[in-house]
């Protein structure tokens, strides 16, 4: 009887959170956990940091590639496309000065301050992983913000959920929240010749099993 075949390695890429504006002047000052830590030089991790800025969305996408990306010498299940610094761990330590230079950082293929580090760390990542690693990207592929750059170095490589096509952030989020506890994981199409915008999705309970 032959062995069922093992899936492809993956490593997901988490878009960024905003990092800026009321709700981040509120985390900062704010005297729980995470506040105390940001003010502190030890730091907070930048994944918990984003999960509270953008609650569900970030949140989502944390919760599912920690749950379906695998860690491996070559590199980890998960990083961040954080602006001015390319492509980091969540656990990565950020103090509320690093977070106020983030914030000042555009999100624009067009800045070089934001994508030279992206592709920096993107070419390191192609260069590292297999090439039988598929690249799964976490957040909006209807934008050229950083999708563009990440295409010029994974080409059709590059994937992203089908089921993101026609959502939102919030419903993005509770879709990755949603598959991320029931361990279903969803299937993915290649960013560069897929529809990456559409009509609004059909809500979960409509879906067949084969286009979760």
């Amino acid at each position: 009887m032959e062995s069922a075949a093992l899936p492809a390695p993956r490593v997901f890429l988490l878009s960024p959170a905003r990092s800026d504006g009321p709700r981040a002047d509120v985390l900062v000052h704010s005297p729980g956990e995470l506040g105390e830590a940001l003010r502190s030089e030890r730091g907070a991790a930048l994944g918990q940091v984003y999960a509270w800025l953008s609650s569900l969305y970030f949140r989502g996408k944390l919760s599912y590639a920690t749950r379906f990306g695998a860690s491996t010498l070559a590199a980890p299940g998960a990083l961040v496309i954080t602006p001015g610094h390319g492509l980091c761990r969540p656990s990565t330590p950020v103090r509320a000065s690093d977070l106020a230079a983030i914030a000042q950082v555009d999100v624009d293929a067009k800045n070089p301050l934001f994508v030279e580090p992206l592709l920096r760390d993107a070419r390191l990542l192609r260069e590292a992983v297999s090439s039988e690693t598929e690249i799964v990207l976490l957040g909006s592929v209807a934008t050229t913000k950083y999708v563009d750059p990440l295409l010029a170095v994974f080409g059709e490589r590059l994937l992203f959920p089908r089921a993101f096509v026609g959502r939102g952030d919030m419903s993005r989020g509770g879709l990755l929240l949603r598959a991320a506890r029931a361990g279903d994981e969803l299937a993915y199409v290649p960013v560069s010749t897929s529809a990456r915008s559409g009509p609004r999705a059909r809500r979960i309970a409509e879906l067949d099993p084969g286009d979760r």
